[in-house]
């Protein structure tokens, strides 16, 4: 029998116990125990003899392979990501590598992804507009923890629906850490392609440096599509044309925020409808072209955290543009 690899013995666990534990609980990784999956492995559920319960991630050949290669690099990667702990960010519980298989061990979050939640129609109209606007702002509480409260960022590179989980009381959990690198200020490491179609920072399509205003970028994309109930594309391309023009729309072109949100909820009231369009006016100043031009994480959480401004006009009349108004997300 083949040798057993590197493995990490983190927090109380064995390693090599907690590796067969595993091949056990998943039956040598049966699609039965399989919860889903994304680009860099699959997710299986694994129901440890402690009677603990944890998502297993088992990456892909060629994430073994790159891993492998750089296998002292990944492990303090690794490490660096096990020290976490924030209530918005799933947590590590370590990461197995052997000759057959490589896997990363997180703990379970019931609810599954933000993705799966708003494609059910009933899970979706349970996630009202108040846990909507707690899910973006657990969501960037995260990421500024990430960005700001390490000696160096961590960048997450793949902010999407899929990589946000929610617990039983909806709050937000960021996941998948696959692609996360301990990122010096002054590097621009990376020059693969790094992200979800439809949440990737424009510039990376000509610049390949991957910096915390990235996640930035991904984060309007997510909020905006939280906000919508279905990814934002087309949403975003109007944003981008209303920016590209100094012209206003004409009354017959003019879109209603109304008609733009989420249509399985009834529209909000109240304080909801002030931190909806409050969320909105933030989200899209995370999504200026200009990368330079974009908040921080950390000040849009701090905008986040601040009591929403009273409303211009009652929500329903509320236009689109209105919300390409002055943000200030400044802390």
């Amino acid at each position: 029998e083949e040798q057993q690899g590197d493995i990490f013995t983190v927090l109380g666990f064995n390693g090599r116990v907690l590796h067969d534990n595993i091949i056990e609980a998943t039956e040598d990784f049966s699609s039965d125990y399989c919860i889903g999956s994304g680009g860099y492995g699959s997710v299986y559920k694994a129901a440890l003899p402690t009677g603990q319960v944890v998502a297993v991630k088992k990456l892909y050949r060629s994430e073994d392979n790159i891993h492998i290669n750089n296998l002292k690099a990944f492990e303090s990667e690794v490490m660096a990501l096990l020290e976490i702990r924030h209530r918005n960010i799933v947590q590590m519980y370590g990461f197995c590598s052997h000759p057959k298989h490589s896997f990363l061990v997180y703990e379970l979050v019931e609810r599954g992804s933000l993705r799966m939640v708003l494609s059910n129609n009933e899970q979706a109209k349970e996630l009202d507009w108040k846990k909507r606007v707690n899910v973006v702002k657990g969501l960037a509480n995260a990421l500024s923890y990430m960005h700001h409260g390490h000696s160096q960022p961590i960048v997450h590179r793949d902010i999407s629906s899929n990589n946000v989980l929610l617990d039983l009381d909806y709050e937000a959990r960021v996941s998948d850490f696959g692609t996360a690198r301990i990122l010096k200020p002054d590097s621009s490491n990376w020059t693969s392609l790094a992200g979800t179609y439809g949440y990737i920072a424009p510039e990376l399509a000509y610049t390949m440096r991957v910096d915390e205003k990235c996640d930035v970028y991904s984060f309007g994309v997510l909020t905006v599509e939280v906000c919508m109930g279905r990814h934002a594309g087309d949403l975003i391309s109007y944003f981008s044309s209303l920016e590209s023009t100094s012209s206003l729309m004409s009354n017959d072109q003019q879109v209603l925020l109304k008609d733009t949100i989420d249509q399985r909820l009834a529209p909000p009231v109240g304080q909801s409808a002030k931190d909806l369009v409050s969320t909105m006016k933030i989200a899209v100043a995370c999504l200026n072209g200009n990368p330079q031009l974009r908040p921080t994480m950390q000040q849009v959480s701090q905008a986040l955290g601040r009591q929403s401004l009273p409303l211009p006009s009652p929500f329903n009349s509320i236009q689109l543009e209105e919300v390409l108004g002055e943000v200030v997300c400044n802390g």
